[in-house]
């Protein structure tokens, strides 16, 4: 590990200065290079889904584990739009003229090298690595033990784009080990040689990354997302997105956790909504008031309200307006992603206002919360905290910046 971190310092002092041509060329070669590898990929991610399922993985587990043709497509593709995306680096972000003739210009930077630490999702290995790349940055990747012999076949691809580019094959490393130690060696910064650390998984290892890591951390909470359906929702509306919200893609951490319903609509939009959930194979927890509305709801216990299931469950609950909706996002939210689902403008302008989450949303569906989506091609998580990257993170969230300043002669008094 402390070999790789070497070997990535000194490639990222290639690609920061690498053409835009040769980084596109790059990811585009690798996006051929895996639409080529399928069957190799697939055949990888077989076995690794079989180990998972028989040491008992959930099925949203699962889900986020295994490759199809259409998920390796999409894939490649992402690659092939990262690449079509603008340059980040060298972007003249200010210009200004200081009284003593001085002039100075913000400029984007690369961050250096990047150590992503992810679990499950073997597409991280595409997605992260070529976001790095884009962004002028060395990468570091360790995936999860469960996702090993993927990510391999993956980042076969990758590099083979690096070779076919003359760019360092180092630019885009993949921690050739299961053992938990790499975990810890990255954490620790790899002598000085890793800038940034980004944890891409569940709440133990953002945790243990928050907790134990000695560089800066692009924070990645749980998604405990919400959608609040308020009074002058529309009924129809509402149940299409509260269902795509939850139900769509469960295992994803944009995918709705908690349902909270307007106790002034509640006569009318609780029952067909929880019925909605419950019919397509949802498990609905509840307070008091759903529980009334359908005997095939389960009672929601304390912790329930503070869950990622990440899985086909939802807890939903009937709140007393806009004002305890917030409150109550505020007190059990993670600050990911939120929706109201309101034909009430102002009420829609105080949600999006007050509530403190990366991502809020007026009347559309909370799986919106993704990269790709927002037109960033892809991304390396969502970042939950206030520093530097908010929300997804995309080429130019991994950039920095630095002053270069234009004189003629001048000097300080």
């Amino acid at each position: 590990m402390a070999e790789l971190g070497r070997r990535a310092r000194k490639a990222s002092r290639s690609v920061a200065l690498a053409s835009r041509k040769a980084k596109d060329d790059a990811l585009r070669a690798a996006a051929a290079a895996i639409r080529q590898a399928a069957p190799a990929i697939l055949a990888a991610n077989a076995l690794d889904a079989a180990d998972a399922e028989a040491r008992g993985a959930t099925a949203a587990f699962l889900d986020r584990l295994t490759l199809d043709a259409d998920r390796i497509e999409a894939m490649a593709r992402g690659m092939e739009e990262i690449a079509a995306l603008a340059d980040p680096v060298g972007r003249v972000l200010a210009v200004y003229e200081r009284p003593n003739g001085l002039r100075i210009e913000r400029v984007s930077t690369p961050l250096g090298v990047i150590g992503v630490i992810y679990e499950s999702r073997p597409n991280v290995t595409a997605d992260a690595g070529a976001l790095c790349l884009k962004s002028g940055n060395a990468a570091i990747l360790r995936c999860g033990s469960e996702s090993l012999r993927s990510s391999i076949a993956i980042h076969q691809c990758l590099v083979a784009g690096l070779a076919s580019a003359n760019l360092p094959e180092a630019a885009i490393s993949l921690a050739p080990t299961a053992e938990r130690a790499a975990v810890g060696a990255m954490l620790a910064g790899l002598d000085g040689n890793i800038d940034v650390i980004v944890p891409r998984g569940g709440k133990s290892l953002v945790a243990r990354v928050q907790h134990d890591a000695r560089v800066p951390v692009f924070a990645h909470l749980e998604g405990l997302v919400h959608v609040f359906v308020h009074a002058d929702a529309d009924l129809d509306m509402a149940k299409r997105i509260v269902l795509n919200a939850k139900m769509r893609r469960t295992g994803i951490c944009g995918a709705a956790e908690t349902l909270l319903v307007d106790r002034a609509c509640a006569a009318t939009h609780l029952t067909p909504l929880v019925a909605s959930l419950l019919d397509s194979g949802c498990e609905v927890r509840g307070d008091e008031a759903t529980r009334a509305c359908d005997p095939r709801v389960k009672p929601a216990g304390a912790e329930d309200w503070r869950t990622e299931y990440l899985d086909a469950i939802i807890t939903v609950g009937v709140v007393d307006g806009l004002d305890a909706a917030i409150d109550h996002i505020e007190s059990y939210g993670s600050h990911h992603t939120d929706a109201i689902v309101t034909r009430n403008e102002a009420v829609a302008r105080r949600f999006l206002a007050e509530v403190d989450s990366a991502i809020v949303l007026h009347n559309a569906s909370t799986q919106f919360a993704d990269g790709g989506e927002f037109g960033f091609g892809a991304e390396i998580g969502i970042a939950t905290g206030r520093m530097h990257a908010r929300g997804p993170v995309g080429v130019e969230q991994l950039t920095s910046f630095k002053y270069r300043v234009h004189g003629a002669g001048q000097v300080r008094g």
